[in-house]
């Protein structure tokens, strides 16, 4: 099998990227990781990259594939180019993180944002002596899947607010957060969910799902952090706009089964924000003109007088049902 490879290449040093391409013969079982150790190797050994364990548990070997975030080790080539083998893949370094070089990328800026969510148990208290925290298994279901992180990057790499907004924790670091405020052992979940409810936290989630698609390892940040929000409602942490924006949306739907536009704005950055709704009102014009904004949705939901579709008794019900569905925290007892 013919496997083209076209690698973005960066010099210490240099702000100034060019491309390299490689064709060679291999074997169809070939993976991408495979095929660019066979470059260092056998056709050019200045090539730069990271890998270790070449069995998806490191996750040291992460990069862009065609625009996508991926583990080198396990992505089969023949599956990326569907056995076409014209297709030249396009290799590149991990996005939002500086490079270092070739295919390596300085990964600071992904252990900062780890740090800056406490990503370790803090207990209330401590158990009697001699004893240790219980757990049952039911309670520690939910955190198996942000247990399975690698901390390989791919997420980050991927993060479309990451690419408007540096300051945005990321997703990896948000699922870890989930990972610890939601341990029935951890004593500090009411802090956590207020500093995580700030800027640059879980509200500023755009839910775009790209970290859900990269992910290699099923951990799915992007519902960990939803996870987060209902948790940070629950408890009251609601003097934040994502919030705000949450309950005007649920009061919408309960009271008249729709979204009402004309409230959304004022009921989530508050409705003395002039400075804010001002700059939302080209977008209300065009919603208005284009009949997205009903003259009864000038009514605040609630109030008497506001818009009610058929059925309004099934749309409630739907919203009581899928409150009671959520998970509750479990407790935790020693022994």
């Amino acid at each position: 099998m013919k496997v083209r490879l076209k690698v973005k290449r960066t010099d210490p040093g240099s702000n100034e990227p060019r491309y390299s391409s490689y064709e060679f013969e291999a074997e169809q079982s070939v993976t991408l990781l495979d095929a660019l150790i066979h470059v260092r190797e056998y056709e050019d050994g200045t090539l730069g990259l990271r890998c270790s364990c070449r069995s998806a548990i490191c996750g040291s070997c992460a990069m862009r594939v065609d625009g996508r975030a991926r583990l080198a080790c396990r992505a089969k080539v023949i599956a990326i180019t569907g056995g076409d083998e014209d297709h030249e893949m396009v290799v590149e370094p991990m996005g939002n993180m500086p490079v270092i070089k070739d295919l390596v990328t300085d990964m600071e800026s992904f252990w900062s944002k780890m740090r800056q969510v406490d990503p370790y148990l803090q207990p209330a208290q401590a158990p009697p002596a001699n004893e240790e925290y219980r757990v049952t298994n039911e309670a520690m279901l939910d955190l198996t899947h942000t247990m399975n992180c690698i901390m390989c990057g791919a997420c980050v790499s991927d993060c479309t607010v990451l690419e408007v907004d540096k300051n945005f924790i990321a997703p990896a670091a948000l699922a870890k957060a989930y990972r610890v405020a939601a341990d029935p052992r951890d004593g500090k979940e009411h802090d956590r969910l207020v500093k995580y409810s700030e800027y640059s936290g879980i509200w500023d989630c755009t839910r775009c799902n790209m970290c859900v698609e990269v992910c290699p390892k099923g951990v799915a940040p992007m519902n960990r952090i939803l996870q987060l929000r209902e948790m940070a409602i629950e408890q009251g942490i609601t003097n934040n706009a994502g919030a705000r924006h949450t309950n005007i949306f649920t009061k919408s739907i309960t009271d008249g089964g729709r979204l009402n536009e004309v409230w959304m704005v004022p009921g989530s950055v508050g409705l003395f924000n002039i400075g804010r709704i001002t700059k939302e009102m080209p977008g209300a014009i065009r919603l208005a003109l284009a009949g997205k904004m009903p003259f009864n949705q000038v009514i605040p939901p609630g109030m008497p007088g506001s818009h009610k579709m058929k059925g309004m008794d099934r749309v409630r019900n739907i919203v009581r049902k899928s409150a009671s569905l959520k998970p509750k925290k479990a407790e935790v007892k020693s022994s």
